[in-house]
C-alpha cells in the first residue's frame, strides 16, 4: 500500500514510517497540514495516518478537505484526547477509524492494513493466482506450496499485480504504490525488481512484459 503519514511530532512520525517501511509499505510523510493537502493533491495514497492537532492547517481542516473531494484514501486519525466525544467528532469529520496516542505500533499497523483493504474493492485477505498464495498479514509468498523468500519491495509488486486481477500495471504505477515520493521517475529500479522477483518465482514464468504498457500476471 501507500501510506502518507501526517504528524508534527518529528521522532514520531519517522518512526511510524519506518515501522510501516518494514511492512512492505510505501510511506511519504508531512509535518503538517499544508504538506498534507499538497501531497494528496499530487499523489494518491490507499491510507492517510493523520494527527489531528497539526500546524499550519489543523488536522480537522485536513480531515474536511480530503472527505470533502472525496479523495480515495481511508483516513486513520491520531489525536492525544481519546475520549468519546473527540472520537465522535474526528469520525463525523470523515475519518474511518481513530487511535488515541499513546498507542501500540502493532495496533496501529494492523489498523492501517485493515483500513488498506478497505481503501480497494474487497479482496479476500489471503490473494491467489497462477498458483501463487500471498498472505498480506504474514508477509508470506508460496508458490505450489513452495515458500518464497522475497525483498520488501518484491513482495511489495507481486501484491500490487495480484490485486490487479490480471489487468495490466504500468511502471509508473508501480512506483507509485510500491515506492515513495522520493524515487526517481526515470529509474530502471521497478525492471531490477521484476527481474529478481520472476528468478525467485521460478519457471514457469507467471509474470508477462506487455512491451510498452507494463506487466501482467
Amino acid at each position: 500500500m501507500r501510506v502518507l503519514v501526517v504528524e508534527d511530532e518529528r521522532v514520531l512520525a519517522d518512526a511510524i514510517a519506518t515501522g510501516l517501511r518494514r511492512q512492505a509499505h510505501a510511506v511519504d510523510v508531512a509535518y503538517d497540514g499544508a504538506g498534507a493537502l499538497e501531497r494528496t493533491s499530487v499523489n494518491e495514497y490507499d491510507v492517510v495516518v493523520l494527527d489531528r492537532d497539526l500546524p499550519k492547517v489543523h488536522g480537522d481542516d485536513v480531515c474536511r478537505d480530503l472527505a470533502g473531494r472525496r479523495y480515495p484514501a481511508r483516513i486513520l486519525m491520531l489525536t492525544a484526547a481519546g475520549d468519546l466525544e473527540d472520537r465522535v467528532a474526528g469520525l463525523n469529520l470523515g475519518a474511518d477509524d481513530y487511535l488515541a496516542k499513546p498507542f501500540a505500533f502493532a495496533e496501529l499497523v494492523a489498523r492501517v492494513q485493515a483500513l488498506g483493504r478497505r481503501a480497494a474493492p474487497p479482496l479476500p485477505p489471503v490473494l491467489e493466482r497462477a498458483g501463487i498464495t500471498l498472505d498480506p498479514a504474514r508477509r508470506e509468498v508460496h508458490r505450489d506450496g513452495r515458500p518464497i523468500e522475497l525483498t520488501r519491495k518484491e513482495f511489495a509488486v507481486l501484491e500490487v499485480l495480484m490485486r490487479a486481477e490480471g489487468a495490466v500495471v504500468s511502471s509508473e504505477r508501480l512506483l507509485e504504490k510500491a515506492w515513495d515520493e522520493h524515487i526517481d521517475p526515470f529509474t530502471n529500479v521497478v525492471r531490477v525488481t521484476m527481474m529478481t522477483l520472476r528468478k525467485k518465482l521460478g519457471e514457469p514464468q507467471v509474470i508477462e512484459t506487455v512491451p510498452g504498457v507494463g506487466y501482467r500476471l
